[in-house]
């Protein structure tokens, strides 16, 4: 990369985007805006709003623009450039994702990462490229917002949801430097990654600490201040690897990971069946089928990265200490004190990388619908040889990706609130999130809230059906004689 000059990338990308242009334009893509206007409170009511504009997001936004929506808006509370995990709390090297897969291109060749990789780098750079460095995905992402012209407002967070009395969703927003904002929508897709409805994991043994003395995976960590300190990381996932490595890198004096497990999972059991038959097919498996494919692939554990273990395993002040679950934690002055089942040990600072949960009811933007949200607790028991907490939180989604009703009638907006996002994984597959599947994902969801909106409109299109009258024969085309012939012919 380091041999391509800035100006001969940047010819390679114009001409990739102009290339990008014809193919749509020979598809005739995006779709003529087709959805009737709707104003309330003396403003255009949005079509689709779209709360968080990392890879999700911006692919859904896409999809339904290819469809005709373009009556839309996502918004982030990150600043632009920062939206997603990729280069806020995301510390591998390298996306664990195979660098072939297409991930958000909605099946358009020019919209793929390689495409973009080749037009500034050339064939051969591809050829010899391993994996895709993760702050080049980010890189990417911005050039496929950027491409697409997708609408983001950043640096706005959702302060609160809730539906209106008049079937509009409100949402309240709070942008960091105008203050709150407000906004109605018909349909709200709820695009917020890994974290989902719910939020980082800290297991309750963290509570004894002092919290500038430990910090989740997904939080902001300032490791050049760990230089030189002792520092404990609790989880075996590529997310622990992956901070254990950055402190080590950072100068850390020792890291020692506590892992529950007395064996580390080697074997990631769902690449074994990924195909399009999972894809489009998990959907529509059994309830109890898709429990136990999600329940065998949590108690299986997806191992870590060969990359991300040696990366760590290379310092020879890294400990890895399996079969340790911390069991007791305290804080004496300076020092932290944690035990295990097999020993004792003094630190400085505490990561946990214990990943995130789906309760929806712990998010105060959710307060307004989360009493109405069916989870998979509320109507299926898997039996106690199956009992998984996190699979029971789940939301109970219908075929549309939206959420349903504890009770029917009494939220009926939850219909128009999709969930895009990990928390989809029980209902709809891996299809919300991940690399693979994120354009089926999205197709699946902008296909489904065309047919919504088609359906909600559905007496002004008959009315602009019965309206319309563009002649395609203007009466000119026979004259009584040629009318008469055919009479007589017959």
């Amino acid at each position: 990369m380091s041999n391509v000059s800035f100006s001969t990338a940047n010819a390679g990308l114009d001409a990739l985007e102009a290339r990008l242009r014809e193919d749509l334009a020979w598809l005739e893509l995006p779709a003529p805006a087709w959805v009737p206007a709707r104003f309330a409170d003396g403003a255009r009511v949005l079509d689709v709003a779209i709360v968080g504009a990392g890879m999700a997001g911006l692919t859904a936004a896409a999809e339904l623009r290819m469809l005709g929506i373009d009556n839309l808006q996502l918004f982030d509370q990150a600043a632009a450039t920062q939206e997603g995990p990729w280069v806020t709390y995301a510390r591998m090297n390298t996306l664990r994702s195979p660098k072939q897969l297409t991930g958000p291109a909605l099946r358009f060749p020019a919209l793929t990462f390689r495409a973009w990789y080749e037009a500034q780098f050339g064939r051969e750079q591809w050829d010899a490229l391993n994996k895709i460095p993760r702050t080049q995905w980010m890189d990417y992402l911005r050039w496929y917002r950027k491409v697409l012209a997708l609408p983001v407002v950043n640096d706005t967070r959702l302060a609160h949801l809730a539906p209106r009395d008049d079937g509009l969703i409100a949402l309240d927003l709070h942008a960091q430097h105008g203050g709150p904002r407000a906004a109605l929508a018909r349909h709200v897709i709820l695009a917020t990654g890994r974290e989902g409805l719910g939020g980082p994991y800290v297991p309750p043994i963290a509570r004894t600490l002092p919290a500038h003395r430990y910090a989740h995976s997904s939080d902001s960590i300032d490791f050049d201040a760990l230089r030189g300190r002792r520092v404990g990381v609790v989880g075996g996932s590529a997310s622990a690897f992956d901070n254990a490595a950055s402190a080590l890198e950072a100068g850390a004096a020792r890291v020692d990971m506590f892992i529950r497990r007395e064996e580390m999972p080697r074997i990631n059991k769902l690449t074994g069946i990924g195909s399009p038959g999972l894809v489009h097919g998990f959907q529509h498996l059994p309830d109890e089928w898709k429990w136990r494919f999600l329940h065998y692939s949590a108690q299986s554990q997806t191992p870590p990265p060969r990359d991300s273990v040696l990366r760590v395993t290379r310092h020879a002040h890294a400990r890895l200490h399996l079969g340790s679950p911390l069991i007791r934690a305290s804080a004496h002055g300076d020092t932290l004190s944690v035990d295990t089942p097999k020993g004792g040990y003094e630190l400085d600072y505490l990561i946990f990388a214990t990943g995130f949960h789906s309760e929806i009811d712990t998010r105060s933007e959710f307060a307004a619908i989360a009493p109405h949200v069916r989870r998979w607790r509320d109507r299926f028991e898997p039996g106690p040889m199956l009992a998984n907490e996190e699979l029971a939180s789940s939301p109970d989604l219908d075929a549309r990706l939206a959420f349903q009703e504890r009770v029917p009638g009494a939220c009926p907006a939850l219909a128009r609130i999709h969930c895009f996002n990990h928390a989809a994984s029980l209902t709809h597959g891996k299809v919300a999130g991940d690399i693979p599947a994120i354009s089926d994902g999205a197709q699946r969801l902008a296909r489904a809230i065309a047919s919504m909106l088609f359906d909600a409109d559905r007496e002004q299109h008959y009315a602009a059906l019965q309206a319309f009258d563009k002649a395609e024969l203007f009466g000119d085309e026979w004259t009584d004689a040629d009318t008469q012939r055919v009479i007589n012919a017959t």
